[in-house]
């Protein structure tokens, strides 16, 4: 017998550990939604009300009141640490609760049915939600219009209060559920389209290195057979094959650089999709001009952590971003409608003028509050930056050197 309760006690204490399917552990990685769960008891301070609005109390408040909070207490912790599934009997026990507690605790019964609606907004589609709302407050109005002769308006107040907490939690939730698949479409977008650019910088890269090897092995066995009885021809083979890896090696160099960035045509599509996620309107030119690589790469980093700021910190509804560049130098402007820039400047910032200072060019903010922020970044082009791309495939060479290893 003493094995047995040794056993049994554990399994009883078990109960209010919350299980993997409720909604406590949902929000495991929200702390704020289990605080706010825990702080909506605030308003169950309305179960006493009738010590405040009531003239005197009625026969049996004092006992209905002490019997019934406790279990209202208990049906709301086990909504939220047991499974979600069975939400629904614990908010038809509060409503039943609600009813037997009404003749003798009128705020107090009320308030059940206000947490009953409430508790039924947790779980299941919103027809099976809004369906068991009804039947809840039906069964309130019937018990206390139709049994106990309350008057209509307080009826019809309290009946309106308690539907529209349920459907204001049925909304949240509903709309919590579409920020979180469109959190996944984005990710899987951008998966995909990580995805797809690495399959590019394989088919890049092999087509590079296949062919320059190619070419080197071709040299170099040509060197080997030239290289006793010419051994002038081996050594001008030897230096091609030379200048041949060191022009591959620049153009590894320059992929790799590509890798590392993803340029800002890129970071403009990837800042609309955070904005516009956070109820932010983006908008910008959609023909934006070829910038050089070196201009590109550092511009992208810039735009992502001015997009950032304006994601966590400006308060916006609008934003806007231009690029523009001619002969002389490129010019990007970032324009938002929010709260304006807050005294000092903190590491992103600092990190922007860095990395703009790199590049030879400037960076202003034009501020004012709560009349949004304007950056402009202005970079001088280069020589460099205004030559056009070389084409440096050899693929015509391998047949000429095919040609002459055959002679």
């Amino acid at each position: 017998m003493t094995a047995r309760l040794s056993t049994d006690t554990p399994m009883s204490l078990s109960w209010f550990k919350p299980t993997p399917d409720s909604l406590w552990n949902r929000f495991r990685d929200r702390p704020r939604q289990r605080i706010s769960g825990l702080l909506n008891l605030v308003w169950a301070v309305y179960v006493f009300g009738d010590l405040i609005f009531a003239n005197e109390l009625g026969p049996g408040w004092g006992l209905a009141t002490a019997i019934s909070f406790p279990i209202f207490l208990l049906l709301y912790a086990a909504a939220y640490i047991r499974p979600l599934r069975h939400v629904t009997w614990y908010a038809g026990a509060v409503a039943l609760l609600s009813y037997a507690t009404l003749k003798f605790n009128h705020t107090g019964g009320a308030s059940y049915i206000i947490y009953a609606c409430a508790m039924l907004g947790f779980e299941g589609q919103p027809k099976k939600c809004f369906v068991g709302m009804a039947a809840v407050v039906g069964g309130f109005v019937a018990v206390t219009y139709l049994m106990m002769d309350w008057s209509l308006a307080v009826v019809a107040m309290m009946s309106f209060i308690a539907l529209s907490v349920g459907t204001v939690n049925v909304v949240y939730r509903f709309n919590a559920q579409r920020d979180v698949e469109l959190k996944l479409s984005h990710d899987e977008v951008r998966r995909l389209a990580a995805t797809a650019e690495r399959e590019r910088i394989g088919r890049d890269l092999h087509d590079l290195l296949g062919h320059t090897l190619s070419l080197i092995t071709l040299k170099l066995e040509l060197s080997r057979r030239l290289f006793d009885r010419d051994a002038d021809a081996a050594r001008r083979e030897i230096e091609e094959a030379e200048q041949v890896a060191r022009h591959a090696l620049a153009e590894v160099r320059s992929a790799v650089t590509g890798i590392r960035a993803s340029g800002v045509v890129a970071e403009l599509a990837s800042a609309r999709l955070l904005l516009t996620a956070s109820m932010i309107d983006f908008v910008y030119r959609a023909d934006i001009p070829e910038l050089p690589p070196r201009v590109d790469n550092e511009l992208a980093l810039v735009l992502r952590e001015a997009v950032t700021n304006i994601h966590r910190h400006a308060g916006a509804t609008f934003a806007e971003a231009t690029v523009s560049m001619d002969d002389r130098a490129c010019t990007m402007t970032i324009v938002d409608n929010g709260r304006g820039l807050a005294s000092g400047e903190g590491n992103g910032i600092c990190g922007m003028r860095e990395r703009v200072r790199a590049l030879g060019g400037t960076l202003a903010f034009e501020s004012a509050a709560q009349k949004g922020t304007v950056v402009r970044i202005h970079v001088p082009l280069v020589p460099a930056d205004r030559l056009p791309p070389v084409d440096t495939r050899q693929d015509e060479s391998l047949p000429s050197e095919r040609d002459r290893l055959a002679s």
